[in-house]
């Protein structure tokens, strides 16, 4: 449902800091910080590392338009107003722009962008309220925490199916970040947070709407990806599943939305599958997508991009099927033979994102196999796009007499109209060998490994 909005404007309200009194209470910690969380807020030093930290995240602009480079001049200019009426309670968020963006598995995830200055002050909310929530969250959640990362989450799960919990709940949660329900969620905050200004402008944050081809939208449901919030109120609302995930003394694993549980037989991941679908959909109002979420042997399902697999003196990560799948994709896209740019330009544009892809899976897979077989898939992939570009029989023919190869091989070779058997054929190998391609630049996937085993 679309609506038309007369919102308050904050920044219009004549010199609210014509009291020096006033001003000065704004930036004052007083009375406990249970209660006064929102005058902690708009002290200078948060004020400060708020408006940091939307600067480094950069990010394109909200609905009105604003840039980060634009966040200094106007913070110098209305900065003090924005906290005074954060302090009255009267602020009021701009809708959220809505923007999709490709799932890796296929499909578009929708995020919301806010306004500049809705990031500073959400991530003024966050500074106050991440170490209160951290000191409460389960050690086995890891998504979007500080120190805490996808990596030390998949290795913790290989240490379950190292000691035998080679059964695994894999539960989907159908697009969990548009389905959080707004009362639920503030239930559980207000369990938390007993200043009243913070759970206000956090209600006001989720029904803020989004705007879409210029239209308002209700936001009934949700909390958009994009706002600096939006990772700390989802796990405020599942600290409630894993802390009852440890009530029964399960072991699990959650990262966001995706959660592993370990178990030792298929009679115990059948019946965790059932009570923990359960109390998602009735305790927390979620959709469990049942299409996706199985109770498998660990062999058998993903996580994080990764499969364990167990074997018998413990486990080993390997890349999923589905992640060098997205990885030959993009290769292939990045060296399709009609793509014309300069050779220097092609290997940059393959390095740029190999050195992207190894740091995240090179860095915990167990063992080389694998990023040796995808080194030698993509330098065949080079020797493809090479081939292309020599386009003619003739200079084919060239290239592979000056790099030695008979005579009578490299008439035969020219004319293979395959670039890529042509690319895996010994003579063309030996004229485009490991060592060119390493000195034209290519990166390697197992060095990468190995420099960052070296850290």
């Amino acid at each position: 449902m679309s609506r038309s909005r007369n919102r308050l404007d904050p920044f219009a309200q004549g010199n609210l800091f014509e009291d020096p009194a006033m001003s000065a209470e704004v930036h004052k910690v007083g009375g406990s910080a249970e209660e006064d969380l929102m005058t902690v807020a708009v002290r200078p030093d948060v004020v400060s590392e708020a408006i940091s930290r939307v600067k480094a995240n950069g990010g394109s602009p909200g609905v009105d338009g604003m840039t980060v480079r634009d966040l200094d001049a106007f913070w110098r200019s209305h900065g003090e107003k924005v906290c005074r009426v954060l302090v009255c309670g009267d602020y009021i968020p701009r809708p959220v722009r809505r923007v999709t963006i490709p799932k890796p598995g296929g499909g578009e995830r929708d995020l919301g962008v806010p306004t500049v200055v809705d990031r500073v002050v959400q991530q003024m909310l966050l500074i106050v309220l991440e170490p209160r929530y951290e000191a409460l969250f389960s050690d086995s959640s890891y998504g979007f925490r500080p120190n805490r990362s996808a990596h030390d989450a998949v290795k913790k799960a290989r240490e379950y199916v190292a000691s035998g919990l080679d059964w695994v709940v894999d539960l989907d949660l159908e697009r969990f970040f548009d389905r959080v329900n707004h009362d639920v969620l503030m239930s559980r905050l207000a369990l938390r947070i007993s200043d009243k200004r913070v759970l206000k402008l956090i209600r006001r944050f989720l029904n803020s709407g989004v705007m879409l081809n210029g239209v308002v939208m209700d936001t009934e449901e949700g909390t958009p990806q994009g706002g600096p919030l939006s990772p700390l109120l989802a796990n405020a609302l599942l600290d409630d599943f894993d802390k009852e995930l440890e009530r029964r003394g399960l072991h699990f694993v959650r990262y966001a939305d995706d959660c592993n549980i370990y178990v030792g037989s298929q009679r115990a991941a059948a019946r965790v599958l059932e009570t923990a679908t359960n109390f998602l959909e009735v305790k927390l109002r979620l959709k469990v997508n049942r299409l996706k979420s199985a109770s498998a042997q660990v062999s058998e399902r993903k996580f994080l991009g990764f499969t364990i697999c167990r074997y018998a003196k413990g486990a080993f990560i390997t890349i999923s099927d589905k992640s060098l799948k997205r990885f030959k994709d993009e290769i292939r896209k990045r060296s399709s033979r009609v793509r014309r740019i300069p050779s220097r330009n092609f290997i940059d544009d393959l390095n740029r994102y190999m050195t992207g892809w190894a740091g995240y899976y090179a860095r915990v897979a167990t063992g080389k196999e694998q990023l040796e077989k995808l080194d030698w898939w993509v330098r065949r992939r080079v020797r493809q796009w090479l081939w292309v570009q020599w386009k003619t029989p003739y200079r084919r023919y060239t290239h592979l007499i000056r790099a030695g190869i008979p005579e009578e091989q490299a008439r035969k070779t020219m004319w293979t109209r395959s670039a890529w058997r042509a690319a895996g054929h010994r003579c063309v190998e030996r004229c485009i060998n490991n060592s060119q391609i390493t000195k034209a630049g290519l990166t390697s996937l197992l060095d990468h490994k190995r420099r960052l085993a070296s850290l």
